[in-house]
């Protein structure tokens, strides 16, 4: 079968559309056959050597597919089920792939392969981030960067569904109107405007209690500046670099603030946390409290042209391949 593998790391080039062979599943595996697969800035750190990897490698963590094959001591799942998968090791660029069974998410029916590959991985963040690494109340007032993107537009919707009011930010003026759309009750430039200034006044001085920031080490300093006294700063992306090293002693500084560095893996450790966090997701999008929107969808051959549309920033939304 196909599949996008890297030999070496690096730029969208080093993106390989070439042919492997699948083994039957091993115990505690099952086998599928995709029928969409999710794209995330993640699978750009592995690609680009920011998050190691061990080479040769297919990239991506995230697809849904048939089940075609239960591999030994399987239970609870059979031929033909359509399921899903966002934690798995890197095997979801390809047709097919051998999953760990303890870490499929079972999709409702009512809900297409595109918007499911789209909501899992991104959905679930925001589902964390928003419940669990800090829970968001009503009437709180937070920022949330990239509030066009992919987690972000499901993250400013689910705020506002909280009762919360999002101030977003967006790099390029034209996705304006896409992250008020989303729930952003205000929506700033972060490359032309002077953001963190507007952010206090937006709160009277007092600055948010939470800052979410997937951007990195354009937004770092800056996010820093937005928060409140004993605020908290979620970095939990690096989407223009990784945040520079810095000295604990400018929390103090700052207002005693806190920082935390979150993974979905983390709070999707166990087979149960992982349904009930996919669950949340898709009751909100079957209740119409979330709109799942997909930017652009690639064949799998294209793997390099959907790379080369995240590093453009100018995506608003997912993007999919299509096997």
């Amino acid at each position: 079968m196909k599949a996008i593998r890297i030999a070496k790391t690096g730029g969208p080039e080093v993106l390989e559309y070439v042919d492997i062979d699948l083994p039957p599943p091993g115990p505690g595996q099952v086998r599928l056959r995709h029928t969409a697969i999710g794209v995330n800035f993640i699978d750009t750190y592995h690609r680009s050597g920011l998050y190691p990897v061990t080479l040769p490698t297919t990239l991506g963590g995230e697809a849904v597919g048939v089940i075609e094959a239960l591999g030994e001591g399987v239970t609870g799942f059979r031929h033909g089920q359509r399921v899903g998968y966002c934690t798995q090791p890197l095997v979801g660029y390809a047709e097919g792939a051998n999953v760990l069974a303890d870490r499929l998410i079972t999709l409702p029916t009512e809900l297409a392969d595109n918007i499911a590959v789209a909501a899992m991985l991104k959905g679930m963040t925001a589902q964390f981030l928003l419940k669990r690494c800090f829970a968001v109340a009503p009437g709180q007032t937070i920022l949330w960067h990239a509030a066009a993107g992919g987690v972000g537009s499901i993250a400013s919707q689910w705020a506002r569904a909280i009762g919360a009011q999002v101030i977003g930010t967006v790099g390029a003026d034209d996705k304006r109107a896409l992250a008020q759309d989303y729930g952003c009750a205000h929506v700033l430039n972060t490359r032309t405007e002077d953001w963190v200034a507007k952010v206090r006044e937006l709160t009277a001085g007092r600055g948010v209690p939470v800052v979410y920031d997937s951007i990195g080490k354009d937004t770092w300093e800056g996010s820093l500046n937005c928060l409140a006294r004993r605020g908290l700063m979620v970095s939990f992306g690096n989407a223009s670099g990784a945040v520079p090293a810095f000295s604990p002693a400018i929390l103090a500084q700052k207002g005693s603030l806190f920082v935390t560095r979150p993974t979905l893996f983390d709070y999707v450790s166990t087979q149960k946390e992982l349904q009930a966090t996919a669950d949340d997701v898709f009751d909100l999008i079957l209740r119409d409290t979330i709109k799942i929107h997909i930017h652009a969808e690639f064949p799998l051959k294209d793997a390099r042209a959907a790379h080369l549309a995240l590093h453009s920033r100018a995506t608003t939304g997912a993007i999919v391949l299509r096997p």
